[in-house]
């Protein structure tokens, strides 16, 4: 009994997660790692058994996209890229019990599923200067009745699949592709209709304006207010994908080997 809880007896990883990031929404639709971005953070593990882990996640992106290279809707001729920090706790489950002592199993593909909560900022280039798009109010956020501006902090369920390998007792390497299903529809500035664009060039400007219909600058017509800008149906998503790398920390499990010992006190006082 001694020797599985020595197997198991580092409970605690802290480490790094480097890899990319990448978007999925109204200027991307279905294709995955599609204009990637490089991600980074820092990782959290607590093992409660050789199948179940807690991890926490602080991690950092940024995400881009645009019409000119997504699948249609060229003419709409929209683009934003957004950084993005978030902050998550995940349970994850080994489909192989998982030890960090030679001569157990030291490797398990896993499952994972959280919940997060994340922060964007969503921004076009224009005339060789960057516009935050949120203040703006593309869609007509704060000129219509019920129509506010939309948080730039959401919450999001992240879930994906991973591999864990042990490499020794103090070191594991992994590799993991996770998707967060977003609770807002803005992480690109793009959700619902457009707004009437002489009434927005008379309310809050020029640049405004042309930053809510970029039509114009590839030689095509303003869309009339009331079209379709985005589609509010569907949510945004992002995604990480990258490798891990943890070192064991502490909380060594010794109540096993203390049973051991008295239970073998206890075993040698009846034969004497």
């Amino acid at each position: 009994m001694a020797m599985m809880m020595n197997a198991f007896a580092q409970k605690s990883e802290i480490g790094a997660f480097v890899g990319t990031s990448f978007y999925i929404g109204d200027l991307s639709h279905s294709t995955i790692f599609s204009e990637c971005d490089i991600a980074g953070g820092i990782v959290y593990r607590y093992n409660f058994t050789p199948r179940w882990a807690l991890k926490a996640n602080i991690m950092f992106a940024k995400v881009h996209a645009s019409d000119a290279k997504s699948n249609g809707k060229f003419e709409r001729n929209l683009s934003f890229k957004s950084p993005i920090t978030e902050l998550s706790v995940q349970a994850e489950l080994n489909f192989l019990k998982l030890y960090n002592q030679k001569g157990y199993n030291c490797f398990s593909p896993y499952i994972f599923a959280g919940v997060a909560v994340f922060s964007f900022n969503p921004q076009a280039e224009y005339n060789g200067k960057t516009y935050d798009l949120q203040p703006l109010g593309t869609e007509g956020q704060g000129l219509v009745k019920g129509k506010e501006g939309y948080p730039l902090c959401s919450f999001a369920v992240p879930f994906g699949i991973g591999l864990k390998v042990n490499i020794g007792r103090y070191v594991s390497i992994g590799a993991e592709w996770g998707m967060r299903f977003t609770c807002t529809d803005y992480l690109d500035d793009i959700s619902t209709v457009y707004y009437d664009n002489d009434d927005l060039r008379y309310r809050r400007g020029d640049i405004m304006a042309d930053l809510a219909d970029r039509s114009p600058e590839i030689g095509g017509p303003l869309h009339e207010g009331g079209s379709q800008r985005g589609n509010f149906n569907t949510t945004d998503f992002y995604s990480f994908c990258g490798g891990t790398i943890t070192f064991k920390i502490g909380n060594e499990d010794r109540i096993c080997d203390i049973k051991h010992k008295l239970s073998s006190r206890h075993k040698l006082g009846r034969k004497r």
